[in-house]
């Protein structure tokens, strides 16, 4: 049996010290620290190595070395560390570890840092906050690159591969004041919002584009192709003229629903103030039926009704017709999933909160990034199925066949 080996009587020490101040709550690695000492000792070593690399036999032959030491304080989140730092007679030297000047260690507050823009937090305010909190200053310059760190992690996640089959989809587009090439114009975010055979909310794709049309979202959707993602079952849309005709060139099988919502809220744009209460009573017996051919009869109540007075109105109802009453097909929790946008616009509301504060973006990216980290935090909660989904994906699977399979 292998001898156990001994501790040593610092080891023990160390030990215990470190277990006390875990318990007591104090900080490991700040003054006092059990672990100070260490950080410490490493951080000077390898200014110290630095200081050898930049004194190379070139600037010893022009008269360059050593020039003692000087003292310095970092401020960390977890407390100050007090260290010595080498210096130069030319003072040329420019140490990389703990740069000249720098008294805070920013990598150690970049995950808060990242966090509080996150939650929409301008530059100025976070700067604040951290002087508040750990009595130091840091620049906007210094904020903007470390939350610039989070570009290569949203260029990823938007070229990130996704699923073959999507039962339910939702698309519609924001809108944002961001500055080009000194003046201020518009920018339409397209997202699209996703719920994935297990149930669960995802957003799969974010876009930028100057304004919102069916030409981008062709674009859109190609792109979501390219990706992986071969077969929609049902896409909920806005009223945006050409959409479907945009979602059906790349998947023609796809079952699309116009959203109601959208519909009426157009349609009342054209009704008289005073007549659309009663306008809105005959309308809700049509979108409400509990099948399509009622509606079909509701539909044409309503155009005897109203159809002389409105005709656009009336319409514009049996233009749009099919694709607003795709979703009689299915039972009462499946509709109320899919015959509006308003999943969609429930994310966007979340991701206005963030950006609410924010007049121009500086620029395309700043935009993306915001709301990326926004998304970041919102997903967290999408953790659980919607919803009656074990019923809703067994009626895809039966509605849907070989286009809508799932493991058992």
């Amino acid at each position: 049996m292998a001898e156990k080996k001994k501790e040593s009587p610092e080891y023990i020490a160390m030990r215990d010290l470190a277990l006390s101040q875990l318990k007591s709550g104090k900080s490991l690695t700040g003054e006092g620290g059990v672990f100070a000492p260490i950080i410490k000792e490493f951080l000077e070593s390898a200014l110290s190595a630095e200081m050898e690399c930049h004194l190379d036999e070139e600037e010893r032959s022009i008269g360059n070395k050593r020039n003692g030491k000087s003292s310095k304080t970092l401020k960390t989140s977890s407390g100050e560390i007090t260290i010595e730092t080498p210096q130069d007679r030319h003072s040329s030297f420019e140490p990389q570890i703990v740069k000249k000047r720098e008294t805070i260690l920013a990598d150690n507050l970049a995950p808060q840092i990242i966090g509080l823009y996150g939650r929409g937090m301008s530059l100025r305010d976070i700067s604040i906050h951290i002087q508040e909190m750990y009595d130091v200053e840091i620049s906007a310059t210094t904020l903007s690159e470390i939350t610039d760190r989070v570009i290569p992690q949203v260029k990823e996640w938007q070229n990130r591969p996704l699923d073959e089959v999507y039962p339910i989809v939702w698309m519609d587009a924001m809108h944002y004041k961001v500055r080009d090439g000194g003046k201020v114009t518009s920018r339409a975010v397209y997202n699209i919002l996703a719920i994935n055979k297990e149930g669960r909310k995802e957003l799969i794709g974010m876009y930028i584009s100057e304004s919102e049309g069916a030409n981008f979202w062709l674009s859109v959707l190609t792109d979501l192709k390219s990706r992986g993602v071969k077969d929609i079952l049902i896409a909920c849309t806005d009223n945006l003229k050409g959409f479907s005709d945009a979602i059906l060139s790349i998947y023609p099988e796809t079952e699309i629903q116009k959203c109601v919502i959208h519909q009426i809220r157009n349609s009342l744009k054209y009704v008289a103030s005073k007549d659309q209460k009663t306008f809105m009573k005959d309308l809700k017996k049509v979108y409400q039926s509990a099948t399509k051919s009622q509606a079909e009869m509701e539909l044409l109540n309503l155009e005897e009704a109203w159809g002389k007075k409105y005709p656009i109105v009336i319409k514009s109802w049996h233009e749009n017709w099919e694709e607003l009453t795709t979703y009689f097909q299915y039972d009462e929790h499946i509709r109320k999933i899919i015959y509006t946008t308003n999943a969609v616009e429930g994310f966007h509301r979340q991701i206005r909160k963030v950006t609410k504060t924010k007049g121009a973006f500086p620029s395309d990216m700043a935009l993306m990034k915001l709301i990326y980290l926004a998304t970041e935090n919102i997903s967290k909660k999408w953790t659980q199925p919607v919803r009656n989904w074990g019923l809703t994906i067994q009626q895809f699977c039966i509605k849907f066949g070989d286009r809508m399979k799932i493991d058992l």
